[in-house]
């Protein structure tokens, strides 16, 4: 009788944690929007206008449609990566590195072989993914064996990243000419684009499968299981006889391995060679607040990905169309973004208030 009100009990806090995961990124983009509509009154532009343009941006033609799923592919990678690594209890911060790695291998790999395109594309891809996964792995690594906090050691690589790739591409991968690249890639190279005389790529299904795919692994696969454990409890994950270091190290691989797509596909499918960074990219950071926004759930990182590929999208054309500056947009994700984390905040003050209870109770 004890066990099935216990089990009764658990069954409604899910059910209730279910509800409050999906409502409180809608409350946060309601807000987000409001508050992006205030500023807009305050500057004098019409805010109805600016989201009838905003919308239609990406929604009023078969080609916005494309672009804005251009915007969307690399941040549902990022995001995923994002995603994989909280699931395990860290922090990566690192997908700008990861991004621009990955993006160089790639596009190394598509234009110094000529291939089929059966073998060439995969080799591109698989290599984007490799470099990636490195990049990441390696801070999975220094955590896991010397205790060095992943944010630390992830941002830092962003900024060895930045350096490296942009050194290799601006001297020793430099093709010939004024322009910062390097080399175009073979055509057997290529993502292929599905739309003719649009941007938009096949790179687009494949983040679909690969969200598919981190589903299946983290709640489908006793790997996925030991993931979760061990981002809810290390030391009980530990003692139940899951290798954390182990499963540290392989979680920010594959974390990295997803920014890795995003770079690989944005050199395959979308520039045809990599360009000299001039600074980060932002996919990563962008992917942080995706991760936020889908929960940490591989389906709400697409449909945030989505929502950001759509403000992304939207902001140069309501710049151009209504007069609202782009940074309006910046406001709102930085609005969405707050009321997301806000919900993490409540729920360790919480957490903490009822452990401080729980000690005072017992002490009396």
């Amino acid at each position: 009788m004890v066990d099935k009100n216990i089990s009764e009990r658990k069954a409604k806090y899910l059910q209730k944690q279910r509800l409050v995961d999906l409502i409180v990124p809608i409350i946060a983009i309601i807000a987000g929007l409001i508050v992006g509509a205030i500023f807009m009154l305050i500057i004098g532009a019409e805010p109805i206008k600016a989201y009838i343009v905003l919308w239609n941006s990406s929604f009023g033609s078969l080609r916005g449609f494309g672009e804005m799923l251009v915007n969307t592919v690399p941040l549902i990678f990022t995001g995923l990566a994002v995603a994989f690594g909280f699931k395990i209890g860290l922090f990566n911060i690192g997908g700008d590195g990861q991004f621009l790695v990955s993006y160089l291998a790639a596009a190394y790999i598509g234009y110094m072989f000529q291939l089929p395109m059966y073998i060439h594309l995969p080799f591109a891809l698989v290599a984007g993914i490799i470099a990636g996964g490195v990049w990441g792995g390696i801070a999975g690594y220094l955590k896991a064996k010397l205790g060095i906090h992943e944010v630390i050691t992830t941002i830092m690589f962003n900024y060895i990243a930045l350096h490296l790739v942009g050194y290799l591409v601006g001297g020793p991968l430099k093709a010939e000419g004024p322009l910062p690249a390097t080399p175009k890639i073979f055509d057997t190279a290529k993502l292929p684009r599905f739309v003719p005389n649009m941007r938009i790529h096949y790179g687009i299904f494949l983040a679909l499968a690969v969200a598919v795919l981190i589903y299946y692994i983290l709640w489908k696969t006793t790997f996925g299981y030991e993931v979760r454990a061990t981002g809810q409890n290390p030391d009980a994950a530990q003692f139940g006889g899951i290798n954390v270091a182990r499963n540290m190290v392989l979680a920010m691989f594959i974390s990295g391995a997803l920014a890795g797509l995003a770079g690989s596909t944005q050199a395959l499918g979308l520039e045809y060679r990599a360009y000299q960074p001039f600074g980060f990219v932002g996919y990563g950071f962008t992917g942080i607040a995706v991760a936020l926004v889908g929960k940490g759930h591989p389906v709400g990182v697409v449909l945030g990905a989505l929502l950001f590929g759509v403000l992304s999208r939207g902001a140069m054309m309501m710049q151009s169309m209504v007069g609202v500056p782009k940074e309006v947009i910046e406001i709102i994700q930085a609005i969405i973004i707050m009321f997301i984390a806000s919900e993490y905040i409540f729920k360790y003050l919480a957490r903490k208030w009822r452990e401080r209870k729980g000690g005072v109770a017992d002490a009396s």
